[in-house]
């Protein structure tokens, strides 16, 4: 059966976007959700994971079926293919936000929570990072892709900052522990979210350009 190519391509490249744009809202809530230790709304960013892996089946089954039936070629075959690897690490950084929001409610709810201002720092640029990546896909700008890549040991620094906080609260009370792992833990999940922002930057290059970024290569 003969799909209609363009006009199914432009729909995929809709349907991403509109992915993209829910996967940061819940990261916007997830910073909330830090700097508030606010439950209620932690548990919204859980219950609403399911709406964002929907999204992704439904950008890969789509991609699936253009693969088999549209005989896609060039820049229509390089969005087919970024599409699948993209929902794919979009879905990945919701699923770090919603464990994230897992972890600052049991803090809550053990009365522990409290935790370093590298921390808010870090899940505030880890979600622009995810802004400025979307606005990068919506505008093909293999550019901007090139400063977010770069971005990325700006979190890294943070996050080595909540490491040794963390350490530190240890040294200073020893029941502390447990309360320090789950913090780092939340440390833990939004370094790996600009590391995934990362290669979400590296396909949207090679969406725009045709190059392949392995290995920090700009």
């Amino acid at each position: 059966m003969a799909v209609n190519l363009q006009s199914r391509v432009i729909d995929l490249r809709r349907k991403l976007l509109v992915m993209g744009a829910a996967v940061e809202h819940r990261v916007t809530q997830a910073v909330q959700v830090i700097r508030d230790g606010d439950v209620e709304l932690a548990r919204v960013v859980r219950e609403s994971d399911t709406e964002v892996d929907q999204m992704q089946a439904e950008v890969e089954d789509e991609c699936m079926r253009l693969l088999a039936l549209g005989a896609p070629v060039a820049s229509d075959l390089r969005l087919i293919l970024t599409a699948i690897r993209i929902s794919n690490e979009l879905e990945r950084v919701a699923d770090m936000a919603k464990g994230s929001c897992k972890r600052v409610t049991k803090l809550v709810e053990s009365g522990s929570y409290r935790f370093p201002p590298a921390l808010l720092d870090m899940a505030e640029a880890t979600r622009t990072m995810l802004r400025d990546v979307l606005v990068a896909l919506s505008n093909e700008d293999s550019k901007l892709c090139l400063e977010i890549r770069r971005s990325d040991s700006y979190v890294d620094a943070l996050n080595r900052e909540v490491i040794l906080w963390s350490r530190e609260w240890i040294t200073q009370d020893v029941g502390a522990t447990a309360a320090a792992i789950d913090l780092l833990a939340i440390g833990q999940r939004f370094e790996r979210m600009a590391d995934v922002i990362t290669q979400i930057a590296g396909d949207t290059v090679f969406l725009v350009d045709g190059r392949i970024l392995r290995h920090g290569a700009e």
